[in-house]
């Protein structure tokens, strides 16, 4: 198999509980990785981690709802535990044995969320900048700041979080982000204020790693709030670490994918 038959094995639509769905599969053998982007984001954020890891192992990501290829959902509705239900989708879809899932930002919440509920499906839980549970009084001021001011607000807000990112991914995410409406974007973002991943998590008994930039940083920040996760800092990036540092981020990856297979081992 050559690397460019590995970089592009089988892209496909399987079907999803909103729509179709996009999902980018190939690779064989090892425990295998299941992908799931941010907010705006789809199956090329994770082209540098498909590429490492195909000539080894199994490796998939997914275009949640409204995203990427995948379909648009007929109603507005991106709750946490919706996107969740696609990853369900595409993990039934593929027939995936025990795997590794790795969620960015609003897919780390949407990877907790499943944890949480198919505990025996995974081998191990990666969550990328994903965020704590919010304060519900900050929440609300943003939400209304947004609903008020949208396109200012919302450029602020990426701008900060794309800061140190490399030019060429500071273009590609600003591109992706005007891709998605307003009022998906809402929706999107107050779905991510209402959720609590730490129910989730405490369901979830197997292992967890916790990748994080400064962009994560704050009062309510996930790893203030669940001291028991193993936590890797990358710093130097956007929010977008697997885009901005792919050779530290797969390393990162890699040591994780190691111990797990090596506890998988021994519990055998």
């Amino acid at each position: 198999m050559t690397p460019d038959s590995i970089q592009h094995a089988n892209h496909r639509h399987v079907a999803g509980p909103a729509g179709a769905l996009f999902v980018d599969d190939g690779g064989q053998g090892g425990t295998p990785v299941l992908f799931v982007h941010s907010f705006a984001g789809n199956t090329g954020h994770w082209q540098a981690q498909l590429s490492h890891l195909r000539p080894h192992r199994r490796a998939v990501a997914m275009d949640w709802r409204g995203h990427g290829e995948s379909e648009l959902p007929a109603e507005v509705d991106y709750t946490v535990d919706s996107i969740a239900a696609d990853i369900a989708a595409v993990v039934d879809a593929l027939a995936l044995p025990r795997f590794v899932l790795v969620g960015h930002s609003m897919g780390g919440a949407a990877a907790a969320a499943y944890a949480g509920a198919h505990r025996d499906r995974l081998a191990g839980l990666v969550l990328v900048g994903t965020p704590g549970r919010a304060n519900p009084a900050e929440a609300k001021a943003i939400v209304e700041s947004l609903h008020a001011d949208y396109d200012n607000v919302m450029q602020k807000y990426w701008q900060s979080m794309t800061t140190q990112g490399r030019p060429s991914v500071q273009t590609m995410l600003n591109v992706e982000r005007g891709e998605i409406g307003r009022t998906a974007s809402l929706a999107i973002i107050e779905a991510m204020f209402a959720f609590d991943p730490l129910p989730a998590l405490a369901r979830y008994p197997g292992p967890v790693l916790l990748i994080d930039t400064p962009h994560s940083e704050s009062p309510t920040a996930l790893y203030r709030q669940a001291r028991q996760l193993k936590r890797r800092l990358i710093g130097g990036t956007s929010h977008w670490p697997q885009l901005d540092d792919p050779a530290i981020f797969n390393q990162v990856l890699d040591e994780f994918l190691a111990r797990t297979e090596a506890t998988l081992a021994n519990a055998a």
